[in-house]
């Protein structure tokens, strides 16, 4: 029996990269979806969901900027609550924003009636650094063949969690360290536990008979796509931002993460 997938990839508005390599995600993407035999839909956005989702076993996104709106929110909840299972990736927990005022043009995400289905709300990340990723639930099924830590080089998201069913991967920072200015403009620092250190990176959230799994990891860029103005000495000692940047893509441990979510979307 054939299984399919519809899969999201794309930046706002239509077409553009936002500061993503949105070609190389899509065909890495594609070709996991490939090699565990979905035939795959592929859009840019969240349009035609209805139509898109109605035979899928599996949602996967990866996005920067396009999010659900209040209707295509209520068709994605139906299609888990009758068992279809969500992979999100990265920015698929951001949205839209709007301008603060503040110097810079720095902007503050807004949060919607999706972040509260995904159970993930963006606020900010601080420069691409080099950080450690706790393996939470070393018995789920997504993690499955990940030791109980690794490093990796990426975006360090600050995610709020919402309502989360099973938490997967944590990271560890007290502080955000971005510069003023930098990045996105918050009220409050929701993504910070109530241990004063653990940061949530990876959730998974169950909806009726299905289930969201989000994975904050994933930024990469090429030099036509990079919209980094500098990173971390951790990857870079002068804090010059490679003009090729794979981060978590190029680790086996985040490879493994998506073979076993390819496996995950059937089980």
């Amino acid at each position: 029996m054939s299984v399919r997938a519809h899969l999201i990839v794309g930046g706002y508005p239509i077409g553009s990269s936002a500061g993503h390599d949105m070609d190389f995600a899509r065909l890495q993407l594609l070709q996991a979806l490939y090699d565990h035999e979905y035939q795959t839909t592929v859009a840019q956005d969240f349009s035609s969901l209805d139509e898109r989702l109605a035979d899928a076993d599996l949602l996967v996104s990866y996005v920067a900027g396009p999010y659900p709106d209040d209707v295509q929110t209520q068709i994605l909840e139906k299609w888990l609550d009758d068992g279809g299972k969500w992979f999100a990736l990265h920015g698929t927990s951001g949205g839209r924003a709007k301008r603060t005022g503040r110097a810079g043009n720095q902007r503050q995400m807004v949060r919607l009636p999706h972040h509260e289905l995904l159970g993930a709300y963006f606020l900010n990340h601080p420069p691409v650094r080099k950080f450690r990723v706790n393996v939470e639930s070393i018995d789920h099924p997504l993690l499955a063949g990940l030791p109980q830590d690794f490093e990796v080089e990426d975006e360090l998201y600050l995610v709020e969690p919402i309502d989360v069913s099973t938490t997967l991967l944590t990271t560890e920072l007290t502080a955000d360290p971005s510069p003023p200015g930098f990045g996105f403009h918050y009220d409050e620092d929701t993504s910070l536990l109530q241990d004063g250190k653990t940061r949530v990176l990876g959730l998974e959230r169950k909806v009726g008979k299905g289930c969201i799994v989000y994975v904050a990891l994933g930024h990469t860029h090429s030099p036509s796509t990079n919209a980094q103005p500098f990173v971390d000495a951790s990857v870079d000692k002068d804090g010059k931002t490679p003009k090729t940047f794979r981060g978590a893509w190029s680790n086996p441990h985040f490879g493994r993460l998506l073979n076993n979510a390819m496996v995950w979307g059937t089980s």
